[in-house]
């Protein structure tokens, strides 16, 4: 028999869990286990929903009717049934755009590794952030640190600077409104400087970042296209100031476009990137 929701708040939620738990976090729960419910019969009914998830069959409507507005599930007719909505898809073809960059731009982190010698990332622009989703070391890397699926600030690095600069106007503006932390005594931190420098990034076609996000760093980063043509990654070399002084820093310039004109056409892109 199912539990009542006094019960619930009693024992713990239908996973066993302390019955001090938030009941935020149960609702997220439920939530989650009603998609994957639904997705496992392909369409499901209120009370059946309800016994699967162990509530009163008006929780599992309120629950329904919150997921309905939000897309991620959808009213079959008048059966009073459910099956997953479009919201979900939205959210699946997001993840697998991702997954599909890190996949494909894995092999030319390597190559570009190979040819510079320095650590090689390609990040992708993540909310307020930037975060790296492939790095290859190169030959002279003197350091592993992983910087895989970390998040780094849009402001203070090369790839970040590059995914300000590429993205909407109304995005950028948004950005630039928040207060922008400093890391070091080079990092930019006044909204005019920074506009400034993403024009500069613009007209260049690549963007620098010299100690600007760790003393002693130095990093440059160039877009990456996607199949309509706009950027939707930005691949960087990263290593130590004496190693990557500013001069070899742009020198490397071509090397980079190089490798991300190869990544956007595997991407679909069929124009120039630069």
């Amino acid at each position: 028999m199912a539990r009542t929701d006094g019960d619930d708040a009693r024992t713990g939620g239908s996973d066993g869990s302390d019955r001090s738990e938030p009941s935020l976090v149960r609702s997220v729960d439920r939530a989650v286990t009603a998609l994957e419910v639904v997705a496992a019969r392909g369409e499901v009914g209120i009370t059946e929903l309800a016994e699967e998830l162990g509530v009163h069959k008006s929780t599992a409507s309120r629950l329904v009717a919150a997921l309905t507005r939000r897309g991620m599930l959808e009213q079959l007719g008048d059966r009073g049934r459910v099956a997953l909505g479009f919201g979900v898809v939205r959210l699946a073809a997001s993840a697998t755009g991702r997954m599909d960059i890190a996949r494909l731009g894995q092999p030319t982190c390597q190559q570009l590794a190979e040819v510079v010698g320095e650590t090689v990332n390609l990040a992708i622009h993540d909310g307020e952030a930037a975060i790296n989703v492939a790095q290859e070391f190169g030959s002279a890397s003197v350091t592993t640190q992983n910087w895989v699926g970390r998040r780094t600030p849009l402001h203070a690095t090369s790839a970040g600077k590059v995914l300000l600069a590429y993205m909407s106007d109304a995005e950028r503006r948004t950005f630039l409104r928040r207060r922008l932390p400093r890391f070091t005594d080079a990092t930019i931190t006044e909204a005019a400087e920074l506009r400034t420098e993403l024009a500069r990034v613009v007209d260049e076609g690549h963007a620098r970042s010299f100690e600007e996000l760790e003393v002693g760093l130095h990093a440059v980063a160039v877009p990456v296209r996607g199949a309509a043509g706009d950027v939707v990654a930005a691949l960087s070399a990263a290593g130590p100031a004496y190693r990557l002084p500013r001069r070899r820093a742009r020198a490397i310039v071509p090397d980079l476009r190089s490798a991300a004109e190869d990544l956007s056409t595997r991407l679909g892109w069929l124009g120039s990137p630069t």
